[in-house]
């Protein structure tokens, strides 16, 4: 793979590494949730850093307790598909669901189409 393309193997690994090192079999915990999710986000990007791609990084998660109640979630990019990416991880145990977005912006911007003045 090159140093300029989308990791999107080693960002799943990653990302699926820090949700079971956070919440393993934990239960459900209101108080817990922000905690949480600041220990994953920390981890992924500590890990996103030692890969030393040219990519600026954004992470979302969602925790929300297992109660009968449906969840759907979407995402609209408009980025060039052949340089940036996005990895979406849906984790759940027997008390919480978790959706765990990491989007991924290519540095190397191409000037394709701008015009000289």
């Amino acid at each position: 793979m090159e140093d300029d393309q989308f990791p999107q193997e080693d960002i799943e690994t990653i990302a699926k590494n820090a949700i079971v090192g956070t919440l393993g079999d934990c239960a459900y915990n209101a108080k817990k949730v922000g905690d949480w999710t600041n220990s994953m986000t920390d981890t992924i990007l500590k890990e996103l850093q030692g890969l030393n791609r040219p990519f600026k990084y954004v992470v979302t998660t969602i925790i929300m307790q297992k109660n009968g109640a449906g969840m759907d979630t979407g995402a609209a990019m408009h980025w060039d598909a052949n340089k940036d990416g996005l990895v979406c991880i849906p984790w759940e145990n027997g008390e919480m669901h978790v959706v765990l977005t990491i989007y991924g912006v290519s540095l190397n911007v191409d000037n394709v189409g701008d015009e000289e003045d």
